[in-house]
């Protein structure tokens, strides 16, 4: 595979539909160069869907995990059955009791194929089966289905173990905390997963409390795979206080800061409520970044999705959790982590990833000042109604480390509204389609994507339909304002 330079040749018009992004074999996102394709993908059109070369790994199968589920179901022989291929037996059963939890008549067995363990369900359970693949992350990876493929060699087991060595060093040095308190995971979903089920193990099986409009999948999970989650939005201390009264969650939620709304709640002031009210706090910093932030004083455990900014190469599924050192759970969470973690990185992902992290702390500097730069030129702009970013919230600034910047996301709306978003969208000269924190920027109508069956309540939680997401690269800072600017 040729790879494309999608800084200065972006997928961004129709005869790009589909083309993975990157143009690598494992890219996890894929272009969706019209509004009209975002559409077609989310009602699942046929020609759509069948132009995909490539698929974020949760929302779909990567052609790699694809080509291994099918040769799997030949060998079984039964075409009425799914089935979704997993690491290790443990996954696979854990996938397995939770469709039997949601579907007591749930027909299904575990089978070993390849090294790889497929859990096979009935028509009636996908559903459940899919779920489960989605929210908790824990699914194979594509590295993990093309070495069983036989399309890849393995890697050594050595080299896995010193990769992941180097990855916990280099985030130990991140968070300032001993590596011994991070643990690595196959995507951030599987990060949070294992939060969720070690916080259980503490708190009792309750509901947690999501604090701010919220990435989809992080209120999904706990509210479809574990024991409920609850959303407020209405984000004053009065409010929260008042809810966890009401509540008394089993942990708290919070995204620093919020996707797309970029939103920064105060989290020192609800660390110290919290405590007071003995509730542990999960940060979720993946958009923020803790190069950018100081949050391990005031979050009992972080996890970040390492397949964005920390990767940026975009052909990476990975996650962490850091359990902070200050936190009055942390003897309990180390104990308990390893134990009900179901998996952790594969050695082919976590060699890839301490290749490409390795300039993360230079990248992601440059990302902060293209994305400010980007901003502020949008601000200029009379069409465009508001622009979407942590800058001069008062919030995101109390946790500002001493040489921080503000991540490589925003979001902006246009007066003409959803109609203007399609022609906007349609017409700029970037890069189109899910994901966040690549080195080429990545443009999308992120409500469209992530809550396409929900609009009315996402704009009810005061997020527009027609928002449109920018997660800015590292193209000549010239070049791409002038796509922009040419278009709005």
């Amino acid at each position: 595979m040729t790879e494309r330079n999608l800084l200065n040749d972006p997928c961004w018009s129709a005869k790009d539909l589909g083309e993975p992004l990157p143009n690598r074999r494992h890219a996890v996102s894929v272009a969706l160069p019209r509004w009209k394709d975002v559409i077609a993908y989310e009602e699942k059109v046929p020609s759509c869907i069948n132009s995909l070369k490539a698929i974020y790994p949760r929302f779909g199968f990567h052609p790699y995990v694809a080509e291994l589920v099918k040769k799997s179901l030949s060998l079984q022989g039964k075409s009425h059955q799914t089935c979704w291929p997993y690491p290790n037996r443990a996954s696979a059963l854990s996938a397995q009791q939770y469709s039997h939890r949601k579907n007591s008549d749930c027909s299904s067995k575990i089978r070993e194929f390849l090294g790889i363990y497929c859990l096979f369900v009935d028509q009636k359970s996908s559903p459940s089966a899919k779920a489960f693949w989605q929210h908790t992350g824990l699914g194979l990876s594509s590295r993990e289905a093309a070495i069983a493929l036989g399309r890849e060699k393995k890697s050594s087991i050595t080299d896995g173990l010193c990769a992941r060595n180097v990855l916990l060093n280099r985030l130990a040095k991140i968070y300032n905390c001993d590596s011994n308190l991070i643990l690595l995971h196959r995507s951030g979903m599987a990060a949070l997963t294992t939060i969720l089920s070690a916080i259980y193990c503490i708190k009792g099986k309750t509901a947690t409390l999501q604090i701010g409009f919220p990435y989809v999948d992080v209120l999904k999970l706990p509210q479809i795979i574990f024991h409920g989650s609850n959303l407020i939005v209405k984000t004053n201390l009065s409010n929260i206080r008042e809810e966890l009264d009401k509540k008394n969650p089993a942990a708290l939620i919070i995204e620093i800061p919020s996707n797309p709304l970029l939103r920064c709640v105060d989290l020192i002031s609800i660390s110290k409520i919290a405590q007071d009210k003995n509730i542990p706090i999960i940060v979720d910093d993946t958009i923020g970044s803790s190069l950018n932030v100081h949050l391990t004083p005031y979050a009992d455990i972080i996890f970040s999705s390492l397949t964005k900014s920390f990767a940026g190469r975009g052909d990476i599924l990975a996650g962490s959790t850091v359990i902070s050192p200050y936190s009055k759970w942390k003897k309990e969470l180390a104990e308990i982590i390893p134990k009900v973690a179901l998996s952790t990185l594969s050695d082919s992902d976590a060699i890839e990833l301490e290749k490409t992290s390795r300039d993360v702390e230079d990248r992601l500097k440059r990302l902060n000042i293209s994305c400010l730069k980007l901003k502020e030129k949008l601000e200029t702009k009379k069409e465009i109604s508001k622009v979407l970013h942590p800058q001069y919230c008062k919030n995101f600034n109390s946790l500002l480390k001493k040489k921080g910047g503000y991540g490589c996301l925003l979001s902006f709306e246009l007066k003409g509204g959803i109609e203007e978003s399609k022609r906007v969208y349609d017409s700029l000269r970037v890069n189109k389609g899910p994901s966040l924190g690549t080195n080429f920027t990545l443009v999308c109508p992120y409500v469209q994507l992530a809550h396409f069956k929900e609009l009315k309540w996402a704009e009810s939680c005061g997020v527009s339909k027609h928002l449109l997401r920018v997660s800015v690269g590292l193209e000549n800072e010239d070049e791409l304002w002038s796509r922009f600017n040419s278009v709005i």
